[in-house]
């Protein structure tokens, strides 16, 4: 504990000294992925039960659910580090909410794709203009428009600051698809899972759900920090560390 207390982790908010942190935590973040992915896979697709309504079908949730879980919170995380780069003028805040979004949108896309699987043979159709779906569709072109407006603005500084406002405004989409089953008559289930009730399913199931959201955790932590490495590199190449850095290494 005294260790841990010890060390000034302020410093690490600069991109130098996070620099060679990320380095260190990323083997540790894909090994944890890699785990947490095999017994989530094996759980949900060799152990859990078959579905007494959708038969095996439904098997799919175990992907679709973890994937719209990480789509929110990586938006969420992604604008609270935006918010924190536009409060403090912090540029690996700016930094690290642009190293995220690929990975959400990549989860959002994840998603809407394996909802539209699943919903083809529960609803006979690939995709409804349902309140949930659609408001996950706008969560992605959210993903898109951050990605497009930090790559369309040559100097970075006013790029973070517009690419971080929209973040910002766009995070009130983020509790619409969350309550958009209880507030509009919608063809998509509830939640399964609830902070306040019992789960709605068996243990085996919700088990295997569990590991392959903390695998996609990890995953995104890890990828992330590897994103995040390149951003730095990118945007420091003129500072006299990283010159140190790229001559020791070649």
């Amino acid at each position: 504990m005294k260790i841990m207390t010890g060390i000034n982790w302020f410093k690490y908010s600069s991109p130098p000294a996070f620099y060679p942190l990320a380095g260190l935590l990323i083997p540790w973040f894909y090994t944890l992925a890699t785990v947490f992915a095999a017994v989530g896979l094996y759980i949900s697709f060799a152990v859990a039960p078959t579905d007494f309504q959708q038969g095996e079908a439904y098997r799919i949730i175990f992907v679709h659910v973890p994937a719209a879980w990480m789509s929110m919170f990586l938006y969420l995380v992604m604008a609270t580090w935006a918010g924190f780069g536009l409060a403090l003028n912090a540029r690996l805040s700016h930094m690290m909410s642009q190293a995220l979004a690929p990975t959400g949108a990549m989860f959002t896309l994840l998603a809407l794709v394996t909802g539209s699987l699943w919903g083809r043979p529960m609803w006979g159709a690939w995709w409804v203009w349902d309140a949930r779906l659609t408001s996950e569709l706008i969560l992605l072109f959210l993903y898109i428009g951050f990605i497009a407006l930090q790559a369309s603005i040559d100097d970075p500084r006013r790029a973070d600051r517009a690419s971080s406002l929209l973040a910002l405004v766009g995070a009130v989409n983020v509790p619409i698809i969350y309550f958009s089953v209880k507030w509009w008559n919608t063809l998509h289930q509830g939640a399964s899972i609830s902070m306040t009730s019992a789960p709605k399913m068996a243990i085996t199931m919700l088990t295997g759900m569990l590991m392959l959201a903390l695998a996609f955790w990890m995953y995104s932590i890890a990828v992330a920090l590897v994103r995040v490495r390149c951003i730095i590199l990118e945007r420091e190449r003129r500072a006299d560390w990283v010159r140190q850095l790229v001559e020791v290494k070649f």
